[in-house]
């Protein structure tokens, strides 16, 4: 259904991964360094350099410092590729702490297969009577450190001045975008609502601008690219996100925890307001709608519970739909790709990301 595309002239994306963690590493590494060796097992400052090091640097599938990559070929590249590595290693950075901060606010146990950042924490000083808020808080320290840690990074990114113009109101703006999106989906996770629009304009905010399309806008306008490559960004990048997303939130209900390295539960549990949802709630029979209402947003759903729920998914056609909107939305973007002005070898690098993010099990 989602073919890999050729991968002649494409640029090398393990290798551009494998170069984006050195950078990471690189980066990350300084400040353990600036402690004397003597020094470290009594610094605080250490240990959370350290956690933060080793969280940041767990295998992943770094999308986004890809496409930034990728965006800064599509437009032609130019100027120090050093610098370029070093924004699209920032966004890891900014993404983790996105992620450690969106854990304590979904009060989620996993992220990619091990404990969350606050758990971690709360395990690890177990011996404390406050255990749990301690490991809250000590999480709540790691996020703004990764924020800080991303700063940094980008202030010795080593940008010309004109760099500096194009690409800084960009970060900004993508910023503000995840977290109204955040704030958006805190209001409508609960209890289950037909609302799909709303469902759609969190996906835009949380994943199609900040993970796909934000990425793709800075590398491409640390290239110098205009108004034509920037508006071929979004026009790629925009429903390859809403696919990615929904697919995500196929995965949350029905995929494997093995694979995803998260329970398949917890969305279900918190009432997270997802287009799957929506379509499953103004669907409904009676009975179905009933049911929804009553387990949907049930901090204590279990197994058997979830299973019911999913069976009404299936039962409304939602899981169908879901399936559509993103094989639709994946030609969209690949439609948009073959009009845009990029190089070819971003082209291809691009088409290969088009058809892993659809059709991903993880």
């Amino acid at each position: 259904m989602y073919p890999q595309a050729p991968t002649t002239g494409a640029l090398d994306l393990a290798d551009l991964r494998e170069r984006i963690d050195t950078t990471l590493a690189d980066f990350l590494r300084r400040p353990l360094q600036r402690v004397p060796a003597q020094n470290r097992r009594r610094s605080h400052r250490h240990d959370l350099d350290r956690t933060l090091t080793d969280y940041v640097l767990a295998p992943g599938k770094r999308v986004r410092p890809l496409l930034c990559v990728i965006g800064w070929h599509a437009a032609g590249g130019g100027g120090s590729e050093e610098t370029v590595l070093r924004l699209a290693a920032s966004l890891e950075l900014f993404h983790a702490f996105a992620l450690i901060h969106d854990d304590i606010m979904d009060d989620s146990d996993t992220r990619r297969g091990l404990p969350s950042a606050h758990r971690a924490f709360a395990v690890r000083h177990r011996d404390r009577p406050d255990a749990n808020t301690f490991g809250r808080n000590l999480a709540v320290l790691l996020g703004d450190l990764a924020l800080v840690r991303c700063d940094e990074m980008l202030h010795n990114a080593g940008f010309t001045e004109q760099e500096h113009r194009a690409v800084l109101p960009l970060v900004d703006t993508m910023r503000d975008e995840v977290v109204l999106g955040q704030y958006l989906d805190l209001h409508t996770t609960g209890s289950p609502t037909g609302d799909t629009d709303r469902a759609l304009t969190v996906i835009r905010l949380k994943t199609a601008k900040y993970t796909i399309e934000r990425p793709l806008h800075l590398g491409a306008a640390l290239a110098g690219a205009g108004t034509r490559t920037l508006d071929a960004c979004s026009a790629y990048a925009l429903p390859l996100g809403e696919a990615f997303q929904l697919r995500d939130d196929l995965l949350g209900t029905f995929g494997d925890p093995a694979v995803t390295g998260k329970p398949v539960i917890e969305d279900l549990r918190s009432g997270k307001a997802t287009v799957l949802m929506a379509l499953a709630v103004r669907r409904a029979a009676p009975h179905q709608a009933e049911l929804l209402d009553r387990l949907v947003g049930d901090p204590g759903l279990d197994e058997e519970g979830a299973m019911s729920v999913r069976r009404v998914l299936e039962a409304t056609g939602a899981r169908a739909t879901v399936e559509r909107m993103i094989h639709e939305r994946y030609a969209t973007a690949l439609a948009a790709l073959s009009r845009s002005p990029f190089a070819p070898a971003a082209v291809t690098a691009l088409r290969r990301i088009a058809a892993g993010a659809v059709s991903r099990t993880a």
